[in-house]
């Protein structure tokens, strides 16, 4: 049943800032199962029973990766795994989604809380505007069984900008245009202490070592991404070396008397930048500070540089925001900050004792711990003081790339530990 709804609702728009068509089929889910539905300004969606007992919430977000503006996930099953045919399939978090929906046709008395935009800055979570009136929340967007999630990092994106640029005479340079797309790619989180190739950094490497001028670059896909693909035209007079095998150089033919170069800060600055791991917690066996060069873009006007900085401390996320503001500002970049979010300090407390007994039934050896990735938990513990909160999920491998898939085996194991821990909610 569980897969079925994921791979009916995987055929349902769900791109980040796309909401009415899984709206619509929310409402219309929620009418045929007796809940109220209700939704706020910023598409969030709250189910619940009228006159129910509404102790616990489950909760995931409904919106999506896409690589590709618009494309819905073709699913394939393999070898016991669901996979997207040249797309991410949506398994994050949409076998959350498809875990509420299968409790919602049962008929469970819970409150249900779908939250939009996730992906792109946890917009639905940070701007809730729906009552919640449970004690706990069950959120599962967790992506490895055997373990429960008490505690996450808190984030910020950086957005560094530059508008510096100059015609210049040709001086006999050649041209060359420089792509890679490294086939790999991943969440810049929990995939950063994974030795993935950041596609940025390495054409940067190869335009720096060349002394190339930057004419044009365009690469990364989203800001919670390791990047795979960009491309860039420069001029040189040195043939740009290749730093990775998918790496593709090729001369453009013709030149011209001059061209427009753009600032050599942006490349001094992107090659020096520490990109990645910041910092470790061995006790937590966890990530502890990481930054990710993101996006970088071109305009008619300007380059855009979007990175993505994490840590499990809110000192040390403002710590690492703070700096690299002042790094880029040094480089003579105007820069900006967005979509902070607090983490989730790790806590133990009677819900956490109860999702981990019920889940030792199943596994003697489920690990507590925390994530070096952005949990909505970590706002619902900042807007809701009293609520106490765990996470769960099932094995979900490469979120956020072309190569991710989800276990099946892990998701109707993960569905016995969920209904045992909604049961015994019910009899607190």
């Amino acid at each position: 049943m569980i897969i079925e709804i994921f791979k009916t609702i995987t055929q349902i728009p769900r791109c980040s800032k796309t909401h009415e068509p899984f709206i619509a089929f929310v409402q219309d889910y929620a009418k045929k199962y007796g809940f109220i539905c209700e939704v706020d300004a910023t598409k969030n969606i709250l189910c619940y029973k009228a006159q129910g007992d509404r102790k616990l919430s489950l909760q995931s977000h409904y919106d999506i990766v896409c690589l590709e503006d618009g494309k819905i996930p073709q699913i394939i099953e393999k070898n016991g795994y669901l996979h997207a045919k040249d797309s991410t399939l949506g398994a994050d978090n949409g076998i959350g989604c498809a875990y509420m929906l299968d409790l919602m046709a049962k008929g469970y008395d819970l409150e249900y809380l779908f939250t939009s935009d996730e992906e792109i800055g946890l917009i639905g979570a940070n701007n809730l505007e729906l009552e919640l009136k449970s004690s706990y929340m069950l959120n599962l967007d967790s992506e490895e069984e055997g373990e429960i999630c008490i505690g996450c990092a808190g984030g910020v994106d950086i957005f560094a900008t530059s508008n510096k640029s100059q015609i210049i005479p040709n001086d006999n340079k050649q041209l060359y245009e420089i792509s890679l797309d490294t086939n790999q790619g991943g969440h810049s989180g929990v995939d950063i202490d994974k030795n993935i190739p950041n596609a940025l950094k390495l054409l940067i490497q190869s335009i720096k070592e060349c002394d190339g001028d930057l004419i044009d670059i365009n690469g990364g896909e989203r800001i919670n991404s390791i990047p795979r693909r960009v491309k860039a035209i420069i001029a040189s007079s040195t043939m740009p070396q290749i730093t990775h095998k998918n790496m593709k150089i090729e001369t453009i033919d013709g030149s011209s008397e001059h061209y427009k170069k753009l600032d050599s800060n942006i490349i001094n600055s992107l090659y020096s930048f520490a990109n990645g791991i910041r910092g470790y917690d061995k006790e937590l066996e966890v990530v502890q500070t990481s930054i990710n060069l993101a996006i970088v873009k071109t305009n008619i006007d300007t380059v855009e540089i979007a990175l993505s900085g994490r840590s499990m401390s809110n000192i040390d996320l403002n710590s690492i925001k703070n700096e690299s503001v002042s790094y880029f500002k040094n480089f003579g970049f105007e820069v900006q900050t967005n979509g902070k979010y607090p983490a989730w300090k790790p806590e133990t407390n009677e819900f956490t004792n109860i999702v981990h007994e019920i889940y030792k039934k199943y596994d003697e050896n489920v690990n507590v711990y925390a994530v070096h990735a952005g949990l909505e938990c970590a706002i619902f513990k900042e807007k809701y003081p009293h609520i106490k909160v765990a996470s769960i999920g099932p094995n979900i491998y490469f979120p956020h790339s072309n190569n991710e898939k989800c276990e099946i085996a892990s998701v109707y194991r993960v569905e016995k530990i969920l209904q045992d821990i909604v049961k015994k909610m019910k009899e607190i």
